[in-house]
């Protein structure tokens, strides 16, 4: 099996969860015993952190002539270059973890694409009219050309398929993400004293600052804490990636006379021990293709009130403690002085199935199902 894993997109520390995603997944091929080739194909900016899995000779590096990040310049060279050096690479086929599979010339290459999510066609307003209509076209066109498509969740397999039933048949796989915590407790009182917080002293969250996440109700939440149930933590720390709420959320957080701690980009070390010594970890977020943070929170034993918006209740596996309403903040403070005062037990949560050789497994079987057999269509 010889495939070409296209990493172009990688912006280091720029793209969130789906960053996580496909280097938990490149680890989970490295550390599993199954015969493959993979030719990655990076960026002139982003190859050097991909360094590590060529001391497998199974992994070899095909650095392409374009920067990561410039985004404009990035999506051209895909769709002018990518699939001449496919063929050219001989490859049996492709995967392509994101949603760019090329528009141009990629007919007679084998794929197999990921999609994350489709929230421009839920949420069209968090989107420029060109990023709706890009994401639109590639959406369809990566179903309609891909070999197969990887779903990250229940969620999203049914989404593709309601929203594109005739291309989409047969062809949707729903793959969880993997989840890799490797958390270190000697980490623990840097992060605290480099931030100023205490353990237990503050809420938690990880998440981009984007409207569908919903932080300005957990800083409104947090307003009605304060104001109706003194004594409980005033400080709200959010790690993750920028965007375009943050001056929104800066603003009402000193408007509400709420304590606002935003990390920026953190370690893996970090961000769970952020988990770790969290009073309660707070996932407002209103559209998730998946939604790795309350798992990984749930994972480390730390309370979690989450919303049960698309695939969230799917992953946490009904478990955690759920608000109805997202948008209603007292709903919120009330939930969280409930979680507060009660004790928690994650029975019955399985987090094995997000675990890397479970995963490896599915993605191979994939593989080998719909990529490798041309009686497959």
């Amino acid at each position: 099996m010889k495939m070409a894993i296209d990493l172009l997109w990688v912006r280091p520390k720029q793209v969130g969860g789906i960053e996580s995603y496909i280097r938990n997944l490149l680890d989970a091929f490295l550390e599993s015993d199954y015969p493959f080739q993979a030719i990655l194909i990076v960026s002139k900016d982003n190859n050097e952190t991909f360094k590590k899995y060529y001391a497998d000779e199974r992994f070899t590096e095909c650095i392409a002539n374009v920067y990561s990040c410039n985004v404009k310049k990035r999506i051209l060279w895909q769709n002018f270059h990518l699939s001449h050096l496919l063929k050219k690479l001989a490859v049996d086929f492709c995967f392509e973890p994101y949603y760019c599979k090329p528009l141009l010339g990629s007919n007679k290459v084998k794929f197999v694409t990921t999609i994350h999510d489709l929230q421009a066609l839920h949420y069209p307003q968090y989107f420029s009219k060109f990023k709706n209509l890009w994401m639109r076209i590639s959406w369809k066109h990566a179903i309609k050309s891909s070999r197969a498509v990887v779903a990250i969740s229940q969620y999203v397999k049914g989404d593709i398929e309601k929203q594109y039933p005739k291309i989409s048949k047969g062809k949707i796989y729903a793959i969880y993400n993997p989840i890799v915590l490797n958390y270190h407790e000697q980490s623990e009182q840097g992060i605290f004293s480099k931030l100023g917080i205490k353990e237990k002293e503050y809420f938690y969250t990880v998440s981009s600052l984007l409207p569908h996440k919903n932080l300005t109700t957990l800083i409104k939440a947090l307003a009605y804490l304060n104001k109706h149930y003194p004594g409980l933590p005033d400080t709200l720390v959010i790690s993750g990636i920028g965007g375009k709420s943050k001056a929104e959320i800066e603003k009402l957080s000193k408007a509400y006379n709420v304590k606002l701690i935003l990390t920026g980009f953190v370690s893996n070390d970090e961000r769970n021990a952020l988990y770790k010594g969290c009073s309660i970890f707070l996932f407002s977020s209103l559209f998730e293709g998946f939604g790795m943070p309350p798992v990984e929170a749930m994972m480390l034993g730390t309370k979690v009130i989450s919303t049960k918006s698309t695939s969230l209740y799917e992953v946490t596996q009904g478990k955690c403690l759920y608000v109805d309403d997202p948008l209603d903040e007292k709903e919120w403070a009330e939930k969280i002085v409930s979680c507060n005062r009660n004790s928690i037990s994650y029975e019955g949560f399985a987090p094995e199935v997000y675990s890397k050789h479970v995963v490896v497994k599915d993605y191979f079987h994939l593989f080998s199902i719909a990529v490798m057999n041309d009686n497959v269509k």
